[in-house]
């Protein structure tokens, strides 16, 4: 049976990841050209930076949700084995699909916390073409929220069949209880 507990901290976990990632979408950093005083010089100034921490914020949660249920499900390394059927063949599917949402996600939030981050410093002379105060684009942190949603599902369902084929193996030769065993009598 899967566990509850895991499965309620991953959902919360996988929330304030998804929360933070929309936060950060909301809050990216907007930039204004602006004259020095003795106008001369044209420069970016940059508003608040606070989205490149929501942004990380998000990466964190989610890294750590995924590690709690890569180490609860033995990441398919160690452990028993699985018993043959659908609920392993559908925690192999999973399994791959939340590796890769989970990559795309962590991508996007990354790039754009990084993105974020970066204010360009130069300046143009007054009258020439405009410093190109480069921002995130829009839409780069809600493509991480959708992600951080897509992996939250499937790596909750991918436990819960991960749960199911762990506990209905039964080693080869194995008898169920009350029956009587026959080997083979030569």
């Amino acid at each position: 049976m899967a566990s509850k507990l895991l499965l309620i901290s991953v959902f919360v976990l996988d929330l304030i990841a998804f929360a933070l990632a929309v936060a950060a979408e909301q809050r990216r950093s907007t930039a204004q050209i602006t004259q020095d005083a003795e106008k001369n010089y044209n420069y970016c100034v940059y508003d608040s930076d606070i989205s490149t921490g929501y942004g990380v914020g998000a990466f964190l949660f989610l890294m750590v949700s995924q590690a709690l249920i890569m180490v609860a499900s033995r990441c398919f390394c160690c452990g028993k084995p699985l018993s043959p059927g659908g609920s392993r063949a559908l925690a192999v599917v999973l399994f791959i699909i939340c590796w890769v949402f989970f990559f795309i996600a962590e991508v996007c939030l990354l790039a754009g916390s990084v993105r974020n981050a970066y204010h360009t410093k130069y300046r143009t002379i007054f009258g020439e073409n405009p410093p190109s105060c480069q921002t995130v684009r829009k839409g780069v942190f809600a493509a991480g929220a959708s992600f951080v949603f897509f992996t939250a599902i499937v790596s909750e369902f991918f436990y819960i069949n991960y749960s199911k084929a762990r506990d209905s193996f039964q080693p080869y030769g194995a008898q169920p209880t009350g029956s009587v065993g026959l080997g083979t009598f030569k």
